[in-house]
């Protein structure tokens, strides 16, 4: 909103500014920044009054969870309406790419939100029908992965590219948007199985999300494209601005989700981050990238996925419990050792993913 600011400009005045997009999204992570402190207290305040005994607590999870029972959850209407402020307040509202963000981010933070409050109503850990969350999840996504390709450039449309192997597209057809799908909806569900202990999951979405940024804002211009010789996608930069909105709406969050935890994230937090990170992904060209930077979600999915398919073939378990940060505490890591460990983890795999930029 605030870019048009720039017609008042004679080029070389304040509101030429407004005309960078490091200049907007510099306030834009202000701004979510500021969000989140001003409505975190009060959001939480009224989510425990609303909630009464909050989250309800697996009864059969780690043994130390029992003394988080009412915690409130949905913060992530936190986080999502930092998001949310930020974005339409500084980036360009004409640019598609950041419209089919949003789009996602919203969509599966309205999904997510309605599992968190059958959950909270019924109090048990149930929520809303897997089956009707997938199809939910599979609807948004194909619209995004469609959205996509019609602004993608036309030597890009419907290809995936490789990392390192710069020069190397492979023509997906029509196979391109149920491949999206399998991005956003994984990212989604991913980033859901990590959130599992205090700070856990927003550090590592806010490492990805900023990675994912900087990638966004280089495949955006063609002078850093020509330099880094990857495909040029233009108008991604833009979404430089959502990430620093994402960014700064995550350390307001962080601030009252550091153990011990004031608020959870909820489905309505994890869901709408993950599904952001993937429809980033798709957007820029960088899938098999997000699977790097985003490679700690990656490996808490994976975890679940062989815990269930070994189970029902041997009925033995490969880990002590399901995801892999379950785990360690079963092992008798101490959570915030957990958390730590796996945010430099998250650190290591983006610088990995950045560095897929320059390598070839």
């Amino acid at each position: 909103m605030l870019y048009w600011l720039t017609a008042l400009s004679d080029g070389g005045d304040f509101f030429n500014l407004f005309r960078y997009i490091t200049f907007r999204a510099g306030g834009a992570f202000l701004t979510a920044l500021i969000f989140g402190f001003l409505f975190g207290k009060p959001l939480i305040n009224v989510l425990r009054k609303r909630q009464g005994k909050g989250q309800p607590i697996r009864s059969d999870g780690p043994e130390g969870h029992f003394t988080k029972a009412g915690t409130p959850t949905m913060g992530g209407l936190l986080i999502v309406g930092a998001l949310l402020t930020s974005t339409l307040l500084w980036a360009r509202l004409d640019n598609p790419f950041v419209w089919m963000v949003l789009f996602v981010t919203m969509s599966f933070a309205l999904i997510g939100f309605a599992d968190d409050y059958a959950k909270v109503k019924k109090q048990n850990t149930a929520g809303v029908s897997g089956k009707v969350r997938l199809l939910l999840g599979f609807l948004i996504a194909a619209i995004a992965g469609y959205w996509a390709a019609q602004y993608h450039p036309e030597e890009l449309t419907n290809q995936l590219a490789f990392p390192v192997f710069k020069d190397t597209l492979l023509n997906l057809g029509y196979l391109f948007v149920p491949f999206a799908v399998i991005v956003i909806v994984g990212a989604a569900n991913a980033v859901n199985l990590t959130d599992g202990l205090d700070g856990l999951a927003i550090m590592p979405v806010m490492i990805a999300a900023g990675t994912l940024g900087v990638i966004a804002y280089a495949v955006g211009r063609v002078d850093f494209t020509e330099y880094l010789d990857v495909h040029y996608v233009p108008g991604t930069g833009e979404i430089l601005i959502f990430t620093a909105g994402l960014f700064g709406g995550g350390l307001g969050f962080l601030w009252y989700n550091a153990p011990p935890a004031a608020v959870f994230m909820g489905d309505t937090g994890s869901l709408a981050l993950g599904g952001a990170l993937g429809a980033i992904a798709v957007a820029t060209k960088h899938e098999i990238v997000l699977a790097i930077v985003g490679g700690l979600f990656v490996v808490e999915a994976l975890s679940v996925i062989i815990q269930v398919l070994y189970f029902k073939r041997t009925g033995k378990r490969v880990f002590l419990m399901a995801p892999i940060h379950h785990h360690y505490e079963k092992k008798g890591w101490a959570e915030p050792q957990i958390v730590i460990r796996f945010w430099i983890i998250s650190l290591i795999l983006a610088l990995i993913g950045l560095a897929t930029l320059k390598v070839r």
